[in-house]
């Protein structure tokens, strides 16, 4: 996984910026541990949640994933992550199961105040 280890810059994307509000406004919205959102190559948009229930467990990335997929999606574009919890293992294997050409993971706080870019190709 390609990191940065001082807060990146921000985004100069409208859509990255797009998606890291989105992911913002669903952890505001819900309260939830984690928001998300991720953008595909046809350039829609899916935010949620994670999900803590007693009999079902998803990480924020989880969810949005499998909502791009289920809505068709064949590729990601880029994924935003709005938690103070880090993207772990399985959450950057689930994203770079589609593909996509440079692929990135927005990492902020849910201030919006930016922890990190992770390059999701770099780290396979």
């Amino acid at each position: 996984m390609s990191t940065t280890d001082a807060a990146p810059a921000a985004p100069t994307d409208p859509e990255d910026v797009k998606i890291l509000t989105l992911a913002r406004a669903a952890l505001a919205r819900t309260g939830a541990r984690q928001g998300a959102c991720v953008r595909d190559t046809d350039g829609r948009t899916y935010a949620g949640t994670s999900v803590d229930l007693p009999h079902l467990r998803l990480s924020a990335i989880s969810v949005v994933v499998a909502m791009a997929v289920s809505s068709g999606a064949e590729g990601l574009e880029a994924v935003a992550l709005s938690s103070t919890d880090d993207p772990d293992d399985d959450d950057l294997a689930v994203v770079a199961d589609l593909p996509g050409q440079g692929v990135v993971l927005w990492h902020a706080d849910p201030r919006g105040q930016l922890r990190r870019k992770v390059d999701v190709r770099a780290r396979t």
